[in-house]
């Protein structure tokens, strides 16, 4: 019986997001690439939503909710959590959501996730924005902005490298293939990215307008 009320569910809310339509665009980048200020900076001026996939993953277990308990177990016993429950917390916050416009940062992780997302959601980016850095310049920050911290070490943070190169770039390829890729060159300077970033929302913006 639950099986059927989960595929109920599961189908209702894909019928509501064909229906409400979201404009989404997905944002990758490597640990310490300065997406999450770049996403900041979008919120501010373009009037997007920001959803991190790790916060909702992070605020689901704290709420202490049974799916919670679930997606933390699974964590401590180090198994990957399923695509399609960060999915259904995606579809969740953007149907709660009064916003059209969301940038989904740091998700998806590979491709797996990315073809579950588009069949369950029905939902393509409008692009992706990925902000390219030298894994030289993302350790740089990352070792002077974590001073102190146990994630500091050079190993830890070349694994987490490694990592992103392994799993994302497939889904940057995947988006390249299809030209729905905006790179930007995320070893500038701050104020420099975001001119960059800003051209190409404004650009967005303009064609939308249209």
């Amino acid at each position: 019986m639950g099986t059927i009320v989960d595929a109920a569910h599961t189908e209702g809310t894909k019928s509501a997001l064909s229906v409400k339509k979201p404009k989404v665009v997905f944002v990758l980048g490597g640990p310490g690439s300065g997406k999450g200020t770049q996403c900041a900076n979008i919120v501010e001026h373009f009037g997007y939503t920001h959803l991190s996939a790790g916060d909702l993953l992070r605020a689901e277990i704290n709420s202490g909710s049974e799916n919670g308990t679930m997606i933390q177990n699974m964590i401590a016993e180090g198994k990957i959590v399923p695509p399609e429950v960060t999915i259904k917390l995606l579809e969740k916050a953007m149907m709660e959501s009064e916003n059209n416009k969301f940038l989904i940062d740091g998700f998806p992780r590979n491709e797996e996730n990315r073809a579950t997302f588009e069949s369950v959601t029905g939902i393509v980016p409008e692009f992706v924005l990925f902000f390219d850095c030298s894994e030289e310049e993302m350790e740089r920050r990352l070792l002077s902005r974590n001073q102190g911290r146990v994630d500091d070490n050079i190993d830890t943070i070349r694994k987490r490298f490694k990592v992103f190169v392994e799993s994302s770039l497939s889904v940057i390829n995947h988006y390249n293939s299809k030209g729905k890729v905006k790179k930007i060159d995320a070893g500038k300077p701050v104020a420099e990215v975001f001119e960059d970033v800003k051209v190409i929302f404004t650009s967005v913006d303009d064609k939308a307008a249209a």
